[in-house]
């Protein structure tokens, strides 16, 4: 096993790594004064079995090209399998015509992943399953569920007698609500919303029955918040002892962290796989390096992956 790490989120693959108990393989990323980008591994890979760890996060395009160099470096330095280790995928949400004369990202960005050289794929709770469909190459979707699980157990849920219930902030969560409630045992809630436009929503109703309960809602991802902030105070209005949220992707843009620090939400954690350089003391990052550590062990010695989450 190598394991070559883009700039995109260093940290993260030093975790990886050390689970692993394999050291990262140096290697140089650099640009030209017009922005091009070059990389150059300093270590033998010939004939190894190469996992390339880059988050497609802020600055997107330039994490995504970044990856795409690293697997043609990789594919043209001869190693046997590459595989591209995405925490998060960026381009996700764009994954089908949501309107006339727009694109499908999603596929365009599997397209290019598996022409650069990809030989599989290993990501993290994509944006919608389907996704995993657009790519020719085998895909390993890792879900965040089992860690967040544990974190819940750790800092929420003190006895077999709190009433917990899991909030979905759209109707497109149902499943992933639905998941964690079967976990606890607990009950689930939908927010009815409505987007005016791209960025911007409006909650209309809150489904179901969270009235003297803690509520916990569960995503994907938090991108400037609106939502998240939204969801929180109507289900305070709905008579909720407490609300925080679990999600995946903090992407956390256009001041989202001033957003949730004044919001209703008493928490909200979220994962490793994009940076969190903020400091606001609402947002806890958990790690999912040792998860991904086990899953890229796994590939490596061909075992299951899925009896990870079992």
């Amino acid at each position: 096993m190598k394991i070559l790490s883009g700039s995109s989120n260093k940290p993260f693959a030093e975790k990886v790594s050390e689970h692993c108990f394999c050291d990262l393989v140096p290697l140089t990323v650099s640009r030209f004064n017009d922005g091009e980008t070059c990389v150059e591994v300093h270590e033998n890979i010939r004939g190894q079995d190469v996992f390339l760890l880059n988050s497609t996060c802020t600055p997107v395009n330039d994490s995504l090209m970044e990856l795409l160099i690293m697997i043609d470096t990789a594919k043209r330095s001869s190693a046997r399998r590459i595989t591209a280790v995405i925490p998060y995928f960026g381009y996700a949400r764009q994954d089908r015509k949501s309107a006339s004369r727009t694109p499908i990202t999603a596929k365009l960005v599997a397209d290019l992943l598996t022409t650069a050289g990809a030989d599989r794929i290993l990501t993290m709770d994509l944006h919608a399953g389907q996704i995993q469909g657009f790519f020719n190459i085998p895909v390993d979707d890792l879900t965040s569920r089992i860690v967040f699980a544990n974190d819940i157990r750790k800092h929420i849920i003190q006895d077999e007698t709190t009433q917990t219930v899991f909030v979905s902030p759209d109707a497109g969560g149902v499943v992933r609500a639905r998941k964690f409630a079967d976990m606890f045992g607990g009950d689930i809630a939908i927010v009815d919303k409505h987007r005016p436009e791209a960025g911007k929503s409006e909650v209309m109703n809150l489904i179901g029955d969270v009235n003297g309960k803690h509520a916990i809602l569960v995503d994907d991802i938090v991108d400037s918040g609106g939502t998240l902030c939204n969801a929180a105070q109507a289900i305070m209005d709905a008579g909720a002892l407490s609300v925080r949220a679990y999600i995946t992707h903090g992407v956390l843009s256009n001041g989202a962290d001033k957003r949730i620090e004044k919001s209703a939400l008493s928490e909200l954690v979220i994962s490793d796989s994009i940076p969190y350089t903020g400091s606001t003391k609402k947002i806890r990052p958990v790690s999912m390096a040792p998860l991904f550590g086990e899953a890229m062990r796994r590939i490596t010695n061909e075992e299951s992956v899925s009896s990870l989450f079992k």
